[in-house]
């Protein structure tokens, strides 16, 4: 184990480095991002991209890694350099008020929109306007709660690298494909040619999600496109749509948050495909 003495120095430039990584123009640039907490970072370490693993390097606190040393190891198997920091380094490598002591440099991990399109996807989650980066780090993460095969950010979305959409996906940033940077247009074009029909979330659409399933329309491929957390989809994104979906409201509440309206959604959509008839309820081939 580690003593002080072999603590990396806040001065070192590999410090310096991960913490521009708060900047979304470092980012870019590097195609690098921060991924904190030891379920980020124990996910990253499974991770392997086409260019290696997805973890590139790894800061932890002593106790971090007395507390964490499967983490640890793991790491090291993965030729992950690891480094020992004091508190005060955590701190500014962080982006959280009270870090965990384990910060992870890990490269981009965003798959091309054409790969995903080519993998048939049945179950798709698409953040148009999505501005809010805790948002969409739990928007993610109720994709991969659903069994979604993918999610696609557009263009004007907010970035999936920003730290607090990394945190907000608690690890499911690294266990399912995502697209960033796609125009809205492009992504339902490319998925109604793949087969998938287009669901836009709105909380004034004119159909009704009960009624949608009462109806048995939903056991085929599905995309839901899900808008801006204050003014919802713009009319020409929702004019794009098969359906425009509303979730109803059976009690009182005047509507629902984006990431609760959007788990409704993806998991009806989920139970239906695995219903008797469903797209999932046949073995792929």
């Amino acid at each position: 184990m580690a003593t002080p003495a072999e603590l990396i120095s806040p001065r070192s430039p590999r410090v310096a480095a991960a913490r521009r990584l708060a900047r979304r123009n470092f980012r870019t640039k590097e195609r690098r991002f921060i991924a904190e907490g030891p379920q980020a970072v124990r996910e990253a370490v499974a991770h392997r991209g086409p260019d290696g693993p997805t973890l590139i390097e790894l800061f932890a606190t002593v106790e971090a890694a007395e507390r964490y040393t499967e983490i640890i190891d793991a790491a090291r198997a993965s030729g992950v350099r690891v480094h020992y920091a004091a508190d005060e380094v955590l701190a500014e490598v962080s982006q959280t008020v009270t870090p965990q002591g384990l910060v992870g440099v890990c490269r981009f991990l965003d798959t091309p929109f054409e790969e995903i399109l080519g993998d048939r996807p049945r179950l798709v989650a698409v953040l148009a306007h999505v501005r809010d980066p805790g948002n969409a780090g739990t928007v993610l993460r109720c994709a991969d709660a659903a069994g979604a095969d993918a999610v696609i950010l557009t263009d004007a979305s907010v970035d999936l690298y920003n730290p607090k959409s990394v945190r907000a996906s608690v690890g499911s940033l690294f266990h399912l494909p995502v697209a960033v940077g796609v125009p809205v247009e492009q992504a339902v074009a490319g998925l109604r040619a793949a087969g998938v029909r287009i669901l836009a979330a709105d909380g004034a659409g004119k159909d009704d999600l009960d009624a949608e399933l009462d109806a048995g329309t939903m056991g085929g491929p599905s995309a839901w496109v899900f808008g801006n957390e204050a003014w919802g989809l713009p009319e020409e994104t929702r004019a794009l749509a098969d359906a425009v979906v509303r979730v109803p409201i059976h009690g009182k509440a005047e509507s629902l948050n984006l990431a609760t309206a959007a788990a409704v959604c993806l998991y009806a959509s989920a139970r239906a495909q695995r219903a008797p008839g469903g797209c999932r309820s046949v073995t792929p081939s």
